[in-house]
């Protein structure tokens, strides 16, 4: 009995000695020795075939191997761990500099957006925001556009139902306004609006407008034209080209287009649209058109970010991607 513990004892030493390197030939070696078949217990089975006199000295030296070696086998798997981890380690250069991380940045229409935003900001106006989804008389009706209207085919419309749409510009929240506060006022009103649009170069069913409006006892289109011009400076610099181009719209009489000269396709593009508020509107919204007066305009984000970054197409801005993106952070 005592010569089969020494025979498991050496061949156990030899297969430690070439110990295994992965997860399933450590566990095979553990089995092999110290599992519930193992080799040291098949000698626990002999036991029963001892003498009764040997059999208490043959269970302490059972025991005593066991225990051995369960601990050579343990310190060996701490070893060879602790040489890998240094192995790894070693392979680590920590000299080198670390991977920066990529990190998000402002989209160039909310650049574009905020710096509008800060150029009639400083020039008095206040920033106002209203819903995106609005009912038909503040989209339509008070701004002097009642169903059945040929001006309403100038914006076709998203409808959630008859009588939400959508908002087809930012206008709408002019009416908000007017209705809550006493003139005189002096707002823009910045957000999303959608037009059920062909896409094409400079037209999306979605966009950006910045709607302005200006009510007091005196005012001209003379000071709206001064404050265009204004705005234009400030955002492209003294020498880019303008033009006003009268038009119509039916909350506004009279009414203009304003367009800047578009250096990459060496022609006109409109960015925006004003006037002189109707009358009928101040009337709708309650206040008195014999006293007060006012001008509004509403411009386009994408087509101003367009021509000040050179951007020959509206929907590099909604179609993700990054190489586009990256550009402008």
């Amino acid at each position: 009995m005592m010569e089969q513990l020494e025979s498991v004892r050496k061949q156990f030493l030899t297969d430690l000695e070439s110990f295994p390197e992965t997860p399933q030939e450590i566990d095979e070696l553990r089995s092999k020795y110290l599992g519930r078949k193992g080799q040291v217990s098949a000698l626990f089975a002999l036991l029963g075939k001892a003498t009764p006199e040997e059999r208490p000295t043959l269970g302490k030296d059972l025991n005593i191997l066991k225990q051995d070696l369960t601990n050579q086998f343990e310190e060996k798997v701490a070893s060879v761990s602790a040489s890998q981890q240094s192995a790894e380690d070693d392979a680590i250069d920590l000299t080198l500099p670390g991977k920066t991380p990529r990190i998000g940045s402002v989209h160039i229409l909310e650049q574009t957006l905020s710096e509008i935003k800060d150029i009639f900001k400083s020039i008095g106006y206040h920033v106002a925001y209203g819903p995106e989804v609005d009912d038909d008389y503040h989209n339509f009706s008070a701004l002097n556009i009642p169903e059945h209207h040929p001006a309403r085919d100038m914006q076709d419309t998203f409808f959630v139902d008859p009588t939400t749409v959508l908002r087809t510009h930012t206008s709408n929240v002019q009416i908000h306004l007017m209705e809550n506060e006493d003139p005189p006022i002096r707002y823009i009103v910045p957000g999303r609006v959608y037009r059920n649009e062909a896409i094409g170069y400079k037209s999306y069913c979605l966009f950006h407008q910045v709607e302005g409006i200006y009510i007091n006892e005196k005012v001209s289109f003379a000071e709206l034209k001064g404050c265009l011009e204004y705005f234009v400076r400030q955002m492209f610099g003294l020498n880019k080209k303008m033009r006003f181009r009268p038009s119509y719209f039916p909350f506004t009489e009279p009414s203009a287009e304003v367009d800047l000269w578009d250096d990459e396709r060496h022609q006109w593009m409109e960015i925006l649209g004003c006037g002189m508020v109707d009358p009928a509107v101040l009337d709708t919204v309650g206040y008195d058109s014999k006293k007060w007066h006012g001008y509004a305009f509403g411009m386009g984000v994408e087509r101003i970010a367009m021509l000040k970054y050179k951007i020959n197409d509206i929907r590099l801005f909604y179609n993700g991607d990054v190489r586009f993106l990256e550009q402008f952070s």
